[in-house]
């Protein structure tokens, strides 16, 4: 299945005109030919090129200058990793582009929506304009961005209470003796309902002339049941009735029968975690080889309706609205270009209501009770025993149903555990054993909680089969939080 679909993206690079300038373009094609300019690079490398360091640091509510170029040049390559200990940090770092001395941007989208993962959420996919890598933590962006006179690329940091994100970046662009006259800028535009009201859901409004190349559409369910019956629409150049419609959500991205994450060059679900209310989902169109023009005007909605259920499994509707939490990013090319002013809304509003446990916060006990390592990515229990016990208290504010998750590492010297939630279990053993040490968001599913003291307990259930022979028997776990979402303050659910 790898194999097939290594010789699919081959065979779509090989044969597949791209479009660049507004022109197709062959690609490998044109590496047979002299290409003009000079290659440059912005990056965070450390300037005494004996040190590492290779980062910048942006702090809490401070914006950070990437790139300012000046042109005539494209763009043709964007690259970062980021340390954060905000676990929402694809959502609460923004990413703003101005072209040609603009004072507003033609950019403005949270750094994970614009490389194609939503909701602040960790996940790898790999298509072609965009890929990420190692749990979504790399992320990479192949976007063609002519500019005439300067291109500025900055990115902020809003988040609040977790301190300043370490950034790693590139920015790899071209300086060209001129641009053709008909190239047009590159846009990205985020918006968001939480919930989204009744009627169709814009996805993108603007005003000019280019053609539109890409979507990203996140939703979060706040009801039991199937968001992906809307339809989408593109209304070209103020035509009354909207030339081009769809026949459903998951149609549009190029699924069917609703959702199951895959990635694939042109489309994708990047996320998908299921049906229920406080799940999340993401996925990608991109219409590199069918770009939608318009010479005036050019608007794309989409319907979110669905079916709804109750608790009890008995459906109540199958085309009815539903008011889940939607947020999309639009990528187009036009000129003139747009550029946006309204200001995002603040980043702990962008994000569901979770509830992040630190470590810190709660009460821990081990058995054996050997040293417990506390650091700022969180707890480390390293027992000798594969029958070791690893407990932490924690504080529920008010009653409700709760969807509980943890950020947990896996690693080499990681090994199998048993989760439980109240002596209850939390699903499967898990096999947290991997080469490299990464943490992960694991779902345990929703709870009916009261407010108090709850427990969640880790009993060891020895080495994964996966282990190399030379792993040495320290049977170890790491935890960085415990993370609540209460459903009952998600608008729109029951």
């Amino acid at each position: 299945m790898k194999f097939s679909r290594l010789i699919l993206v081959a065979t779509i690079i090989l044969f597949t005109p791209a479009f660049i300038h507004g022109q197709s373009v062959d690609l490998l094609g044109e590496l047979t030919r002299p290409i003009p300019g000079k290659s440059h690079r912005a990056s965070s490398s450390n300037p005494d090129l004996a040190k590492n360091g290779d980062a910048v640091t942006v702090k809490e509510g401070e914006t950070f200058v990437l790139a300012d170029l000046a042109g005539p040049g494209v763009i043709n390559h964007l690259w970062c990793t980021i340390g954060s200990k905000d676990p929402f940090a694809g959502r609460s770092l923004v990413l703003r582009i101005y072209w040609d001395g603009e004072s507003k941007p033609s950019v403005v989208a949270p750094l994970g929506d614009f490389f194609g993962v939503g909701h602040g959420a960790w996940a790898s996919f790999q298509s072609l304009p965009v890929a990420t890598s190692s749990f979504g933590r790399s992320r990479n962006c192949f976007w063609r961005m002519p500019f005439r006179k300067s291109a500025k690329i900055t990115i902020s940091n809003d988040s609040k209470g977790y301190g300043g994100t370490t950034f790693y970046y590139y920015v790899d662009w071209r300086s060209v003796p001129s641009l053709p006259e008909d190239s047009l800028y590159f846009h990205a535009h985020y918006r968001q309902a939480f919930p989204a009201p009744p009627g169709d859901y814009t996805i993108v409004d603007t005003k000019g002339r280019g053609h539109y190349v890409g979507t990203v559409y996140n939703v979060q369910h706040t009801k039991l049941g199937w968001f992906g019956e809307g339809d989408d629409r593109f209304t070209i150049d103020g035509e009354e009735t909207p030339s081009i419609r769809g026949t459903g959500t998951e149609d549009y991205f190029g699924d069917a029968w609703g959702f199951r994450e895959f990635a694939a060059p042109m489309n994708g679900v990047s996320l998908w975690e299921g049906y229920f209310p406080g799940d999340r989902a993401t996925a990608y169109r991109w219409h590199l080889t069918d770009p939608i023009s318009f010479d005036q005007s050019l608007r794309l909605t989409i319907e979110h309706r669905g079916s709804l259920f109750t608790d009890q499994g008995v459906q109540k509707a199958s085309f009815d609205e539903r008011p889940d939490w939607l947020s999309s990013v639009a990528f187009w090319y036009q000129t003139p270009p747009a550029t946006f002013d309204e200001a995002l809304p603040p980043a702990e509003k962008r994000i569901a209501p979770y509830r992040v446990i630190p470590i810190k916060e709660m009460a821990i006990k081990a058995k054996p009770a050997i040293v417990l390592m506390k650091q700022d990515t969180g707890l480390t229990y390293i027992p000798r025993k594969p029958d070791a016990t690893l407990s932490m208290e924690f504080e529920v504010p008010e009653d409700g149903r709760y969807v509980v998750s943890g950020i947990i590492f896996r690693g080499m010297l990681v090994s199998m555990y048993q989760a439980y939630l109240d002596d209850k279990p939390l699903g499967p053993v898990l096999d947290l054993y991997m080469t490299g040490f990464d943490p992960t968001w694991i779902n345990f599913d929703q709870h009916d909680l009261k407010a108090g003291k709850h427990t969640i307990r880790f009993e060891g259930r020895g080495n994964s089969p996966n282990a190399r022979s030379q792993t040495p028997p320290l049977f170890a776990i790491a935890i960085n939080s415990i993370i609540l979402l209460r459903l009952e303050d998600l608008a729109g659910y029951k």
